[in-house]
Protein backbone atom coordinates (compact mmCIF):
# COMPACT_ATOMS: atom_id res chain seq x y z
CA UNK A 1 0.00 0.00 0.00
CA UNK A 2 2.92 2.04 0.92
CA UNK A 3 4.72 1.26 -2.31
CA UNK A 4 1.27 1.83 -4.37
CA UNK A 5 0.83 5.71 -2.45
CA UNK A 6 4.21 6.79 -3.29
CA UNK A 7 3.92 5.86 -7.31
CA UNK A 8 0.67 7.97 -7.14
CA UNK A 9 2.51 10.68 -5.58
CA UNK A 10 5.28 10.80 -7.90
CA UNK A 11 2.89 11.11 -10.35
CA UNK A 12 1.45 13.62 -9.90
CA UNK A 13 4.84 15.63 -8.44
CA UNK A 14 5.49 16.66 -11.99
CA UNK A 15 1.98 17.97 -13.04
CA UNK A 16 2.07 20.04 -10.17
CA UNK A 17 5.77 21.18 -10.54
CA UNK A 18 4.38 22.08 -14.18
CA UNK A 19 1.35 24.02 -13.07
CA UNK A 20 3.25 26.27 -10.34
CA UNK A 21 6.26 26.60 -13.18
CA UNK A 22 3.44 27.92 -15.84
CA UNK A 23 1.37 29.95 -13.32
CA UNK A 24 4.48 31.85 -12.51
CA UNK A 25 6.40 32.76 -15.59
CA UNK A 26 4.94 35.04 -18.06
CA UNK A 27 1.89 34.66 -20.15
CA UNK A 28 3.97 34.13 -23.07
CA UNK A 29 6.51 31.22 -21.87
CA UNK A 30 4.22 28.77 -22.99
CA UNK A 31 5.51 25.28 -25.03
CA UNK A 32 6.46 25.87 -28.96
CA UNK A 33 5.09 25.07 -31.35
CA UNK A 34 6.46 25.28 -34.74
CA UNK A 35 4.03 27.12 -37.44
CA UNK A 36 3.57 24.88 -40.49
CA UNK A 37 5.63 26.56 -43.35
CA UNK A 38 2.09 26.68 -45.64
CA UNK A 39 0.86 28.86 -42.52
CA UNK A 40 3.83 31.19 -42.87
CA UNK A 41 3.59 31.32 -46.46
CA UNK A 42 -0.21 32.40 -46.13
CA UNK A 43 1.12 34.66 -43.52
CA UNK A 44 3.55 36.33 -45.50
CA UNK A 45 0.52 36.48 -48.40
CA UNK A 46 -2.23 38.24 -46.33
CA UNK A 47 0.24 40.47 -44.97
CA UNK A 48 1.25 41.68 -48.38
CA UNK A 49 5.20 41.39 -47.20
CA UNK A 50 7.11 42.97 -49.79
CA UNK A 51 10.65 44.57 -50.31
CA UNK A 52 10.98 47.36 -48.12
CA UNK A 53 9.23 45.98 -44.73
CA UNK A 54 10.63 45.65 -41.56
CA UNK A 55 9.35 42.42 -40.02
CA UNK A 56 9.14 41.56 -36.56
CA UNK A 57 8.18 38.29 -35.15
CA UNK A 58 6.78 38.17 -31.77
CA UNK A 59 7.72 34.56 -30.59
CA UNK A 60 9.91 34.33 -33.38
CA UNK A 61 10.88 30.41 -32.32
CA UNK A 62 13.53 28.62 -34.62
CA UNK A 63 13.16 31.98 -36.97
CA UNK A 64 11.18 30.40 -39.41
CA UNK A 65 9.15 33.66 -40.49
CA UNK A 66 11.69 35.86 -40.34
CA UNK A 67 13.79 34.18 -42.47
CA UNK A 68 11.26 33.31 -45.58
CA UNK A 69 10.21 36.50 -45.61
CA UNK A 70 14.08 37.68 -46.19
CA UNK A 71 15.18 35.02 -49.07
CA UNK A 72 11.69 35.35 -50.92
CA UNK A 73 11.12 38.80 -50.30
CA UNK A 74 14.66 40.65 -49.29
CA UNK A 75 12.87 41.89 -46.08
CA UNK A 76 14.92 43.30 -42.65
CA UNK A 77 13.35 42.08 -39.59
CA UNK A 78 13.90 40.88 -36.10
CA UNK A 79 12.70 38.08 -34.12
CA UNK A 80 11.68 37.86 -30.25
CA UNK A 81 11.72 34.74 -27.97
CA UNK A 82 12.16 34.22 -24.37
CA UNK A 83 14.31 31.00 -25.23
CA UNK A 84 17.32 31.33 -25.68
CA UNK A 85 18.45 28.28 -27.49
CA UNK A 86 15.85 28.76 -30.01
CA UNK A 87 17.34 31.64 -30.75
CA UNK A 88 20.67 30.62 -31.20
CA UNK A 89 18.89 27.77 -33.49
CA UNK A 90 17.50 31.17 -35.38
CA UNK A 91 20.71 32.74 -35.43
CA UNK A 92 22.39 30.26 -36.88
CA UNK A 93 19.97 29.18 -39.47
CA UNK A 94 19.58 32.95 -40.60
CA UNK A 95 23.68 32.51 -41.22
CA UNK A 96 23.00 29.18 -43.29
CA UNK A 97 20.31 31.22 -45.45
CA UNK A 98 22.27 34.04 -46.09
CA UNK A 99 20.32 36.72 -44.42
CA UNK A 100 22.28 37.19 -41.04
CA UNK A 101 23.00 40.24 -41.77
CA UNK A 102 19.37 41.69 -42.36
CA UNK A 103 17.42 39.35 -39.84
CA UNK A 104 18.63 39.44 -36.10
CA UNK A 105 16.96 37.62 -33.60
CA UNK A 106 17.49 38.38 -29.23
CA UNK A 107 16.22 37.03 -26.11
CA UNK A 108 14.02 39.03 -24.70
CA UNK A 109 10.25 40.15 -23.47
CA UNK A 110 7.86 40.60 -26.19
CA UNK A 111 6.08 43.20 -23.94
CA UNK A 112 9.76 44.90 -23.52
CA UNK A 113 10.46 45.78 -27.36
CA UNK A 114 10.09 48.78 -28.87
CA UNK A 115 7.67 47.56 -32.19
CA UNK A 116 8.17 51.13 -34.01
CA UNK A 117 9.90 50.12 -36.48
CA UNK A 118 7.78 47.62 -37.51
CA UNK A 119 5.82 48.05 -41.07
CA UNK A 120 4.39 44.16 -40.41
CA UNK A 121 4.46 42.62 -37.12
CA UNK A 122 3.73 38.48 -36.96
CA UNK A 123 2.74 36.48 -34.07
CA UNK A 124 1.57 32.71 -33.42
CA UNK A 125 0.49 34.28 -29.32
CA UNK A 126 -2.38 32.89 -26.91
CA UNK A 127 -5.27 35.06 -26.97
CA UNK A 128 -4.46 36.06 -23.14
CA UNK A 129 -1.03 37.45 -24.35
CA UNK A 130 -2.61 38.87 -27.56
CA UNK A 131 -5.20 41.28 -24.91
CA UNK A 132 -2.34 42.22 -23.35
CA UNK A 133 -0.23 43.03 -26.29
CA UNK A 134 -3.17 45.25 -27.77
CA UNK A 135 -2.53 48.59 -26.31
CA UNK A 136 1.44 48.18 -26.82
CA UNK A 137 0.51 47.76 -30.67
CA UNK A 138 -1.67 51.14 -30.64
CA UNK A 139 0.82 52.91 -28.62
CA UNK A 140 3.80 52.40 -30.37
CA UNK A 141 2.83 51.09 -34.26
CA UNK A 142 2.22 53.57 -37.40
CA UNK A 143 -1.20 53.90 -38.99
CA UNK A 144 -1.30 51.26 -41.63
CA UNK A 145 1.13 48.85 -40.08
CA UNK A 146 -0.43 45.34 -40.44
CA UNK A 147 -0.45 42.31 -37.63
CA UNK A 148 -0.77 38.84 -38.96
CA UNK A 149 -1.80 36.15 -36.35
CA UNK A 150 -1.99 32.19 -36.98
CA UNK A 151 -5.34 31.17 -35.45
CA UNK A 152 -5.50 33.66 -32.28
CA UNK A 153 -6.88 36.81 -32.33
CA UNK A 154 -7.64 40.32 -30.18
CA UNK A 155 -10.94 40.16 -28.94
CA UNK A 156 -12.98 42.63 -29.84
CA UNK A 157 -11.12 44.15 -32.40
CA UNK A 158 -11.85 42.17 -35.73
CA UNK A 159 -9.58 41.51 -38.20
CA UNK A 160 -9.87 43.60 -41.55
CA UNK A 161 -9.36 40.23 -43.22
CA UNK A 162 -9.17 36.49 -42.48
CA UNK A 163 -8.85 33.03 -44.08
CA UNK A 164 -8.70 29.49 -43.42
CA UNK A 165 -6.25 27.37 -44.83
CA UNK A 166 -5.94 23.08 -44.89
CA UNK A 167 -2.88 22.06 -42.59
CA UNK A 168 -2.59 18.28 -42.73
CA UNK A 169 0.64 18.03 -40.08
CA UNK A 170 -0.80 20.88 -37.76
CA UNK A 171 0.04 19.75 -34.35
CA UNK A 172 -3.05 20.32 -32.34
CA UNK A 173 -6.64 20.58 -33.19
CA UNK A 174 -8.46 20.47 -36.54
CA UNK A 175 -6.29 20.01 -39.44
CA UNK A 176 -6.68 23.99 -40.72
CA UNK A 177 -6.06 27.13 -39.21
CA UNK A 178 -7.19 30.85 -39.49
CA UNK A 179 -4.71 33.55 -40.62
CA UNK A 180 -5.87 36.79 -39.90
CA UNK A 181 -4.97 40.15 -40.69
CA UNK A 182 -5.63 44.04 -38.76
CA UNK A 183 -3.87 47.05 -39.92
CA UNK A 184 -3.11 49.43 -37.39
CA UNK A 185 -6.09 52.48 -37.86
CA UNK A 186 -5.38 56.15 -37.74
CA UNK A 187 -7.21 57.91 -35.76
CA UNK A 188 -9.91 60.12 -37.46
CA UNK A 189 -12.37 60.56 -34.44
CA UNK A 190 -13.56 64.08 -33.94
CA UNK A 191 -15.02 67.52 -35.17
CA UNK A 192 -14.27 67.76 -38.80
CA UNK A 193 -15.12 71.09 -41.23
CA UNK A 194 -14.95 72.03 -44.88
CA UNK A 195 -16.22 73.70 -47.45
CA UNK A 196 -17.63 72.76 -51.28
CA UNK A 197 -18.64 74.83 -53.74
CA UNK A 198 -22.40 75.12 -54.13
CA UNK A 199 -25.00 76.68 -56.82
CA UNK A 200 -25.34 79.30 -54.26
CA UNK A 201 -21.78 79.92 -52.85
CA UNK A 202 -19.20 77.49 -50.65
CA UNK A 203 -21.27 74.87 -48.72
CA UNK A 204 -19.65 74.41 -45.27
CA UNK A 205 -19.88 70.57 -44.17
CA UNK A 206 -19.87 69.14 -40.92
CA UNK A 207 -18.75 66.00 -39.96
CA UNK A 208 -18.56 64.57 -35.97
CA UNK A 209 -16.91 61.13 -36.05
CA UNK A 210 -16.53 58.22 -33.32
CA UNK A 211 -14.52 55.73 -33.95
CA UNK A 212 -13.70 52.23 -32.42
CA UNK A 213 -10.89 50.53 -33.55
CA UNK A 214 -11.03 51.01 -37.25
CA UNK A 215 -14.99 51.15 -37.68
CA UNK A 216 -15.85 54.78 -37.99
CA UNK A 217 -19.36 56.35 -37.36
CA UNK A 218 -20.85 59.62 -36.66
CA UNK A 219 -23.55 62.35 -38.07
CA UNK A 220 -22.64 65.14 -40.24
CA UNK A 221 -24.75 68.13 -41.48
CA UNK A 222 -24.36 70.45 -44.55
CA UNK A 223 -25.54 74.14 -44.05
CA UNK A 224 -26.33 73.30 -40.87
CA UNK A 225 -28.36 70.85 -42.02
CA UNK A 226 -28.31 67.16 -41.26
CA UNK A 227 -27.08 64.42 -44.40
CA UNK A 228 -26.71 61.01 -43.92
CA UNK A 229 -22.97 59.65 -42.96
CA UNK A 230 -22.57 56.23 -44.18
CA UNK A 231 -20.35 53.66 -45.92
CA UNK A 232 -17.64 54.71 -43.39
CA UNK A 233 -14.32 52.93 -43.46
CA UNK A 234 -11.11 52.77 -42.24
CA UNK A 235 -8.03 51.52 -43.26
CA UNK A 236 -4.73 52.67 -41.62
CA UNK A 237 -4.52 56.37 -42.72
CA UNK A 238 -7.06 56.35 -45.90
CA UNK A 239 -10.60 57.03 -45.14
CA UNK A 240 -14.34 57.01 -47.44
CA UNK A 241 -17.62 57.81 -45.96
CA UNK A 242 -20.55 58.59 -48.20
CA UNK A 243 -22.78 62.16 -47.36
CA UNK A 244 -26.33 61.97 -48.88
CA UNK A 245 -29.81 63.77 -48.97
CA UNK A 246 -32.53 64.53 -51.48
CA UNK A 247 -29.82 66.43 -53.92
CA UNK A 248 -27.96 62.74 -54.18
CA UNK A 249 -24.85 61.30 -52.43
CA UNK A 250 -21.37 62.56 -52.44
CA UNK A 251 -18.11 60.18 -52.43
CA UNK A 252 -15.35 61.42 -50.45
CA UNK A 253 -12.11 59.58 -49.92
CA UNK A 254 -8.95 60.89 -48.34
CA UNK A 255 -6.18 60.66 -46.05
CA UNK A 256 -5.10 62.01 -42.71
CA UNK A 257 -2.17 63.90 -41.84
CA UNK A 258 -2.28 65.02 -38.27
CA UNK A 259 -5.46 67.10 -38.08
CA UNK A 260 -6.24 67.39 -41.98
CA UNK A 261 -7.62 65.15 -44.57
CA UNK A 262 -6.90 65.84 -48.45
CA UNK A 263 -8.52 63.69 -50.98
CA UNK A 264 -11.23 64.18 -53.58
CA UNK A 265 -15.23 63.84 -53.13
CA UNK A 266 -17.44 62.68 -56.42
CA UNK A 267 -20.05 64.40 -56.80
CA UNK A 268 -23.72 63.30 -57.26
CA UNK A 269 -25.45 64.07 -61.30
CA UNK A 270 -22.17 62.40 -63.29
CA UNK A 271 -19.75 61.82 -61.03
CA UNK A 272 -17.47 65.11 -61.14
CA UNK A 273 -14.71 64.88 -59.04
CA UNK A 274 -13.01 67.90 -57.23
CA UNK A 275 -10.25 68.24 -54.54
CA UNK A 276 -11.44 68.21 -50.98
CA UNK A 277 -9.42 69.08 -47.56
CA UNK A 278 -11.20 68.91 -44.21
CA UNK A 279 -9.63 70.01 -40.32
CA UNK A 280 -10.19 68.88 -37.40
CA UNK A 281 -11.68 71.69 -35.25
CA UNK A 282 -12.31 69.38 -32.43
CA UNK A 283 -9.85 66.54 -31.50
CA UNK A 284 -11.40 62.68 -30.29
CA UNK A 285 -9.76 59.75 -28.95
CA UNK A 286 -10.28 56.64 -30.83
CA UNK A 287 -11.63 53.29 -28.83
CA UNK A 288 -9.77 50.81 -28.44
CA UNK A 289 -11.18 48.98 -25.42
CA UNK A 290 -10.08 47.83 -22.00
CA UNK A 291 -7.53 45.16 -22.66
CA UNK A 292 -4.16 44.04 -20.66
CA UNK A 293 -5.10 42.74 -17.68
CA UNK A 294 -6.18 38.74 -18.64
CA UNK A 295 -6.93 35.86 -16.67
CA UNK A 296 -3.80 33.97 -14.92
CA UNK A 297 -5.85 30.51 -15.03
CA UNK A 298 -7.35 30.79 -18.56
CA UNK A 299 -3.66 31.96 -19.25
CA UNK A 300 -2.48 28.83 -17.85
CA UNK A 301 -5.26 26.79 -19.04
CA UNK A 302 -3.71 27.69 -22.68
CA UNK A 303 -0.35 27.69 -22.30
CA UNK A 304 -0.88 24.37 -21.55
CA UNK A 305 -2.14 23.00 -24.93
CA UNK A 306 -0.28 25.46 -27.31
CA UNK A 307 2.88 28.02 -27.85
CA UNK A 308 3.41 31.30 -28.60
CA UNK A 309 5.08 30.81 -32.21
Amino acid sequence: MILSAAKRLLRILPAAAFCVQVATTQASDVPYVPTPMNVVDAMLGLGAVGPGDFLIDLGSGDGRISIRAATRFGVRGLGVDLDDSLVRTARAAAQKAGVGDGVKFEARNLFDTDLGEATVITAYLLNSVNLRLRPQLFAQLKPGTRIVTHDFHFGDWQPDQKITIDVPDKAYGPPRSDIMLWVIPADFSGVWQWTLPGAGGDVRHEAQLSQKFQVLYGRAAAHNRPVLLADAQVRGDAVSFTLGDAGGVQRYSGRISGNTISGEVSLPGGGRSLPWQATRVRTGKMDIGVAGRGDRAQAVAAGSSIKEQ
